[in-house]
């Protein structure tokens, strides 16, 4: 049974911006591991689209969240895909979890969101401390709106703090950080394939 992975970048710089970034390749490591799992991917930058503050589905013309939307309840895997600012998510990725905010209140027959039965996993990257912490406030978030988060399901790499390496400069992935990646893949492509089999069977109301 095929599997689909969709993962947004939140950057906060845009595809053509001339400085590489490493959140796209922490990603990027993250659906090359899916790969012999069995999960096709995709991978967006949130900032290549105008995603509108608010906590709707749709927040009206203009909004081109509602497309990103359809991806993520489409995909059995989303990936979120950050780094550290000020010890904190991203703006860009705070603003991507208040969207989903909405699958609280678009519940089916069942009480289940949208979300229910999809697996997240969370990438971090950052020259800074806070990976756990930032790991932690987006679980937590993801979770909320109905993500099932498989074990092992945050991958990161944080440099020296103050430092001036950023992890798409480094000459090879570390060992660590490999293993880590390679794990929360197949966490992530075992449980997805559960809970596609056998579904969340909710609540009655």
């Amino acid at each position: 049974m095929p599997l689909i992975a969709f993962a947004i970048n939140c950057s906060l710089k845009v595809s053509d911006d001339k400085e590489k970034s490493s959140t796209d390749k922490i990603v990027a490591d993250l659906l090359s591991a899916l790969k012999p799992h069995g999960v096709k991917g995709e991978v967006v930058r949130a900032l290549d689209h105008d995603i509108k503050p608010g906590v709707l589905s749709d927040m009206g013309e203009g909004d081109d969240w509602p497309c990103l939307r359809e991806k993520i309840v489409a995909a059995d895997i989303f990936i979120l895909g950050l780094p550290i600012w000020l010890g904190q998510p991203s703006s860009v990725a705070k603003r991507v979890m208040e969207r989903m905010d909405a699958f609280l209140d678009e519940t089916d027959d069942k009480g289940r969101m949208p979300a229910a039965g999809k697996v997240a996993l969370v990438a971090i990257v950052g020259n800074e401390d806070g990976a756990h912490h930032c790991h932690a406030e987006c679980f937590q978030a993801l979770n909320d709106v109905g993500f099932t988060i498989p074990a092992n399901g945050g991958v990161y790499w944080v440099g020296e703090a103050m430092g001036d390496v950023n992890y798409v400069d480094l000459p090879k992935t570390p060992k660590t950080v490999a293993g880590m990646v390679e794990m929360a893949a197949s966490n992530a492509a075992h449980l997805a394939a559960l809970l596609k089999s056998k579904a969340y069977v909710g609540v009655d109301g």
